[in-house]
């Protein structure tokens, strides 16, 4: 597992580097067998968990949805603890095989074990291995870049974004069919197999890859500089508004899925599983995201300039849009009426439109504002904002169970207390946004004097 053999920096070249291409085949099969497993989860948990003598041992809606923000949220902390590996012991490439090792065992125990002592310990070891290796894989790919290539870097996010969604697609449509039909243990064996090949793909790679070297001692000591803490204290108030967005994207795995059990899903001549809908969104990903960068981006530039931060602004915005017709879809369902699954399908239209304009801006600026000796710190403290939003709705969803365990929010209430939550961050950010000073640090490139200063340095 030594990295002696491999490059440790860019080289100065104006290409994309060779070992993008298995960064992102990889990314396609682990989403694949995260969102797969994901997109069946509220559904496994109503309808299909048993008890060692295989009973019936079903959640209640609202104590599903608790279970499935908890989840949600330990993927995004468990990145904390494989950036300090990462960065401080093993560098990227070996934390992620490791941790990549761990994640095929959660999914093959979910796939042989449908009591709810499996869905934990299954659970378990999907959120250490795959939250694990989140802040790594995309530290990894800023990595492969210097100075020469750094231009490239947001259009190869864009691919890795793609990627993620194409998997995620393809796993959303697909894993919802076979548990209706073929039950939780194919359902769940099929995201296990992908992550498997996801690991391979990634090993694959291994002689193509920059392997940049654990910082050791010098990630404690750039961490406490005065750069490292000011970096990571401005983007900590970043992305703790960022999480109140992911309090509310997150529910598409939960709440919508449970409104669309209420709605017409009869649509383009077939009939939607109620899990499937969340397929739509990437779809609308990979078509959205070729429009803003070709298209909108370009013609905003001509009257201002679309900064990662306004496009942040903006992306809070329209989010709360997504909720308030979520709310109206709910009170037609709680009048007795049918909707059709068009409406949710107009929602996640909204609500993609704000993920463009923050998740993928995010997953840049994080790397693109973290010291290099704290790239993949940076990295889990973004994914740890997706924990915190998760960790909200789960709260919000504990605390308003009566003794019976069902919702004290009725109604389109629930989707309004959400919107207002939004818009009210979506407020408080404007001023903040405008006030944050900016510093670019890239990879140094073979060659390069050690320890640059930034690349770039500018406030909005």
């Amino acid at each position: 597992m030594s990295t002696a053999a491999y490059r440790t920096a860019p080289t100065s070249s104006h290409r994309t580097p060779g070992g993008i291409p298995y960064i992102v085949a990889n990314e396609a099969a682990e989403r694949f067998s995260y969102y797969g497993m994901r997109a069946i989860l509220v559904v496994f948990m109503t309808r299909y968990l048993v008890d060692s003598s295989g009973a019936p041992d079903v959640m209640t809606d609202v104590q599903a949805k608790s279970w499935y923000h908890l989840f949600s949220s330990a993927v995004y902390f468990t990145p904390l603890l494989g950036a300090l590996l990462s960065d401080i012991y093993l560098g990227k490439y070996r934390t992620i095989l490791i941790l990549s090792g761990v994640y095929c065992l959660g999914h093959l125990v979910l796939a042989l074990d449908d009591t709810r002592v499996g869905l934990a310990a299954g659970l378990g070891l999907i959120a250490v291995g795959s939250g694990g290796i989140k802040p790594c894989v995309s530290a990894h790919v800023g990595d492969q870049f210097g100075a020469s290539n750094g231009h490239l870097l947001g259009r190869v996010f864009g691919y890795f974004y793609f990627a993620i969604n194409l998997g995620a697609f393809a796993s959303t449509l697909l894993t919802p069919i076979l548990l209706e039909y073929s039950g939780p243990h194919l359902a769940f064996g099929l995201p296990g197999g992908l992550m498997f090949l996801a690991t391979v793909v990634f090993w694959a790679g291994r002689k193509e890859f920059i392997h940049v070297p654990p910082a050791g001692r010098a990630f404690t000591q750039q961490l406490f500089s005065a750069e490292g803490l000011s970096a990571v204290g401005r983007l900590g108030i970043i992305f703790a508004f960022v999480a109140m967005f992911w309090a509310l994207f997150d529910q598409t795995g939960s709440a919508w899925v449970l409104q669309a059990q209420a709605m017409d899903r009869n649509f383009m001549g077939m009939e939607w599983l109620p899990s499937q809908v969340q397929a739509i969104n990437p779809v609308l990903i990979l078509i959205l995201i070729p429009v803003f960068n070709a298209w909108i981006y370009p013609r905003v530039a001509r009257w201002a300039e679309p900064t990662p931060l306004r496009k942040i602004a903006c992306g809070f915005f329209i989010t709360v849009l997504a909720y308030l017709l979520s709310a109206q879809i709910e009170a037609w369902i709680a009048a007795g009426e049918t909707p059709s699954i068009a409406w949710q399908l107009a929602a996640y239209l909204i609500l993609t439109t704000a993920e463009v304009l923050i998740s993928i801006t995010c997953l840049e600026f994080a790397y693109t504002q973290a010291p290099r000796a704290l790239k993949s710190m940076v990295m889990a403290l973004f994914l740890l904002s997706v924990s915190l939003g998760n960790l909200f709705t789960a709260a919000v969803n504990f605390l308003i169970q009566d003794a019976q365990g069902q919702t004290r929010l009725i109604g389109p209430d629930y989707y309004l207390f959400f919107a207002g939550a939004m818009f009210l961050t979506a407020l408080a950010f404007v001023p903040v946004s405008m006030r944050y000073p900016e510093q670019t640090y890239l990879q140094e490139e073979t060659g390069d004097p050690p320890n640059g200063a930034p690349t770039t340095s500018h406030a909005h």
